[in-house]
C-alpha cells in the first residue's frame, strides 16, 4: 500500500502566523480525514507561508504566499490539493460557487 500524501505548511514564526498555519492544517485534516497521512507545520523566518503536499514521491507547491501576494483561503487550498491527490475526489460545498 502507497503511503498517503504529506501536506507541509511553512510559516514564518516572526510575523506570528503560527495561528494562520494551525487553522489551515485543520481545515485540511477535516476535508481529508481519509486521505492525508500527515500535514507537518514547519516554522521559518523571512515572511515564508507556503503549502507544498508530497504525493507519490514527488513535491508540489500548491501555495507560495510571495509568488500569490497573499495568503489563501481554504476553498483554493482544498482543491489545489484534491486536483494533486485525488482529482475525481467530490469535494461538496467547496467545489460550488
Amino acid at each position: 500500500m502507497p503511503d498517503k500524501p504529506t501536506v507541509t505548511i511553512t510559516y514564518c514564526r516572526q510575523c506570528n502566523w503560527l495561528l494562520r498555519a494551525g487553522w489551515m492544517a485543520q481545515e485540511l485534516l477535516q476535508t481529508f480525514s481519509e486521505e492525508l497521512g500527515a500535514v507537518k507545520l514547519v516554522p521559518a523566518t523571512g515572511g515564508v507561508y507556503h503549502v507544498t503536499v508530497r504525493h507519490e514521491g514527488h513535491e508540489t507547491l500548491l501555495w507560495d504566499r510571495k509568488a500569490e501576494n497573499g495568503f489563501p483561503q481554504p476553498k483554493v487550498i482544498k482543491q489545489r490539493l484534491r486536483d494533486v491527490i485525488d482529482p475525481d475526489l467530490a469535494l461538496g460545498h467547496v467545489d460550488r460557487d
